[in-house]
């Protein structure tokens, strides 16, 4: 099975149609730790003392896995047990008999969980090479609580991390926050917490308060203005200009940027996309009009290569003509 986003994971918990192993894997420990708590959302509140068990992978042995999820659940369709540092479980601590007994436990658990119980192991570090790992990628439905895809992803996180944590962000608020911040869920978080900090009693936080406390990346701003490019989308794309322009970028930088965008699109636009970098790398090195508007000029004319936006730029200036001699 190909990993899921923690996004497309909610969407399957909110349906309550889960399956019976997940292996949550990523350098994010906190997201990790979100995650693994939406899955208690499918029991009821007043339940889950009795349905929900939380076991640390330093703490317990096989049996003690094995024995919980075999329990049946009580007035709740499915069991729900979480192990923590689930890779200290997997991973034997020592080596003989017994060791290679309750591995093997572990493994014939696997290959066959119990169908009542939804088993999520939540892993730090761990050598995926060993045996037991690799049945459980096999097995298992991994999570990638790393990574998030795309800014519609990002989106979805930072609201659902807004509406946990009461923190007011309008719609407007919270692209800008992708905008600015990227994809990265380390930078999305500081600057959700950045922003409810320097926002703190406000009834709504908007636009003008998350430029205030979170600086556009460079990184951010280039996946963002190559999507909106790629999308055709100028005005996304302009406002990602916009975005780092006004974060500090210099027009040299962000020229580079848009070169790699366009390098980047289909080959029906590649060559009047190349020809417009070029058309506009001459006019800012000749200063032939404001950094500014020649980027946004160009910016448009990306997104739409079927127009002569960029054909419009002014050239490099030029000395005074002269008549032909006679002869």
């Amino acid at each position: 099975m190909p990993p899921l986003t923690p996004a497309l994971l909610r969407t399957q918990i909110a349906s309550g149609d889960t399956l019976p192993l997940y292996l949550l894997v990523g350098a994010d420990d906190v997201e990790k730790s979100a995650v693994a708590a939406d899955f208690a959302e499918m029991v009821d509140e007043g339940l889950r003392a009795f349905n929900v068990d939380h076991l640390y992978g330093g703490e317990i042995k096989a049996d003690d896995l094995i024995n919980a999820a075999a329990t049946l659940p009580m007035m709740a369709p499915r069991r729900l047990v979480i192990v923590h540092d689930a890779e200290r479980l997997l991973i034997p601590k020592r080596e003989g008999k017994a060791a290679d007994a309750e591995q093997e436990r572990l493994e014939a658990f696997i290959r066959n969980p119990p169908s009542h119980a939804t088993i999520v192991f939540v892993c730090g570090s761990m050598d995926m090479r060993r045996r037991l790992a690799k049945l459980l990628l096999k097995e298992a439905q991994v999570v990638d609580c790393g990574t998030i895809g795309n800014p519609d992803d990002a989106e979805r996180w930072v609201k659902t991390r807004a509406a946990r944590d009461k923190v007011p962000l309008d719609a407007s608020a919270v692209r800008a926050l992708v905008e600015r911040a990227g994809i990265d869920l380390v930078r999305l978080r500081s600057g959700l917490e950045r922003v409810a900090l320097y926002a703190i009693g406000q009834r709504t936080i908007t636009v003008e308060d998350v430029k205030q406390v979170v600086t556009a990346t460079a990184e951010a701003t280039n996946f963002g203005v190559a999507n909106a490019i790629e999308r055709s989308d100028a005005a996304a794309a302009l406002r990602e200009l916009a975005l780092a322009l006004d974060g500090g970028m210099m027009p040299v930088m962000m020229m580079g940027q848009l070169r790699w965008v366009a390098e980047k699109l289909p080959p029906q636009r590649l060559r009047g996309a190349i020809e417009a970098v070029f058309r506009t790398d001459l006019a800012l090195k000749s200063s032939a009009g404001d950094p500014k508007i020649l980027l946004e000029r160009l910016v448009v004319e990306l997104c739409e290569p079927g127009k002569s936006v960029g054909r419009a730029l002014p050239g490099p200036p030029r000395g005074p003509e002269r008549s032909a001699p006679h002869r």
